[in-house]
């Protein structure tokens, strides 16, 4: 009889997405490539993920890989893993903004960082873009609390109000804010014919595409989007599009094996009065701009916060598809911030920015808000 292997793990919720927190030391007896433990862990390929921790969904279908760091000015290093449900493939490419929430707490948590009265920042450098975050975290008498009154849209309950600062984010994957170096680019799509879209890259590349031009109109929910099999092979077409042109995957039509997690697809609209999932009525002038993102090749149920803070990059660039849509657009100024309606609520984010003598934006950093706890310690065996 073989033995089944085993390695000590954590399962924390970080914003609206959930991950398996591994120690990079722990990994180190299974060798370099970690796909072949991580998918094992989280039981794919399978739909339901029933042999493993996954919870078949995209969201809960994630692993943050962390270790210390003794030399740089940052506290520990962070490798974000997007492990697909129904394929065998685990993506480097991109980060998660939610999962990174939680990335400090396990850190004060695991004894990596050591807690300060009030608040504990933690550096994190996460390896997938090579950017670094300050997570400023709640830490009253240097003791960590998951108690607290802030609440975020697609979490029931509440809990304690993390800040999150993304710090330079503009050109996560590509080394470029803009990496066609165009406002506003147009693909041809077979069965649709032309598409303008705007392709920002900060803190993770999205392609934004206004809502309309799909036959939507940007105030579905993810499973409205998700019904019909013909509009998301449309997107899929769209993003693959876009995947090939920054050079990320060789044909469109290999997006979705080969990178299937970025860029991501990005529907934007104007804001609009509309009712969440939850059956909560969103007025249209509570909120900015409305989004919805797609998740390896489905709708994301909230809205993924590198999707936020690079829409937050997309609508202080004039000319892009989400400043044309924006409602406040000229009342823009070097630290504004934006709200975003997605399928369940809402997100504020907060960008610090300065226009170059050319009127280029210079981006510092990108704020928004998250809450994480901790859920399980112990020993998974696969």
């Amino acid at each position: 009889m073989i033995a089944l292997k085993k390695i000590d793990c954590s399962i924390y919720r970080g914003g609206t997405s959930k991950g398996v927190f591994l120690l990079k030391k722990d990994l180190a007896e299974f060798g370099e490539n970690y796909d072949e433990v991580l998918l094992k862990i989280m039981g794919s390929p399978d739909v339901r993920q029933i042999d493993g921790l996954g919870g078949a969904v995209s969201t809960t279908s994630k692993v943050a890989i962390i270790s210390p760091e003794e030399k740089e000015a940052w506290d520990v290093n962070y490798t974000f893993a997007q492990v697909a449900i129904d394929k065998p493939i685990v993506s480097y490419a991109g980060n998660c903004g939610n999962i990174s929430s939680a990335v400090g707490v396990f850190a004060i948590e695991s004894g990596l960082v050591k807690a300060t009265d009030p608040i504990t920042t933690v550096k994190v450098y996460n390896t997938n873009t090579k950017k670094v975050i300050y997570e400023h975290i709640p830490t009253p008498d240097g003791k960590l609390s998951y108690e607290g009154d802030f609440k975020i849209s697609g979490v029931p309950g509440s809990g304690l109000k993390i800040e999150l600062e993304f710090i330079d984010p503009a050109g996560s994957m590509t080394g470029k804010l803009l990496p066609t170096g165009n406002v506003v680019d147009t693909l041809t799509i077979e069965g649709l014919g032309e598409i303008e879209v705007s392709i920002v890259d900060a803190a993770n590349p999205l392609v934004f595409v206004e809502a309309d031009r799909v036959g939507l109109t940007g105030k579905e929910s993810a499973s409205e989007i998700d019904n019909s099999d013909d509009r998301l092979a449309l997107l899929e077409k769209i993003r693959g599009a876009a995947a090939e042109k920054l050079g990320f995957v060789k044909a469109a039509d290999q997006s979705a094996k080969e990178s299937p997690g970025v860029p991501k697809l990005t529907l934007v609209s104007k804001a609009e009065t509309y009712t969440t999932v939850s059956g909560e009525t969103i007025s249209s002038d509570s909120y900015d701009l409305a989004v919805r993102m797609m998740s390896m090749q489905r709708a994301h149920k909230t809205i993924a916060l590198t999707g936020a803070l690079c829409t937050a990059a997309a609508c202080v660039i004039p000319g892009t598809i989400p400043n044309q849509l924006l409602k406040k657009k000229n009342q823009l100024n070097h630290q504004t911030k934006l709200c975003f309606g997605h399928g369940d609520g809402l997100i504020e984010t907060t960008i610090d920015y300065e226009k170059s003598k050319e009127g280029d934006a210079i981006i510092r950093s990108i704020s928004s808000y998250r809450t994480a706890r901790k859920i399980l310690t112990g020993t998974v065996f696969f």
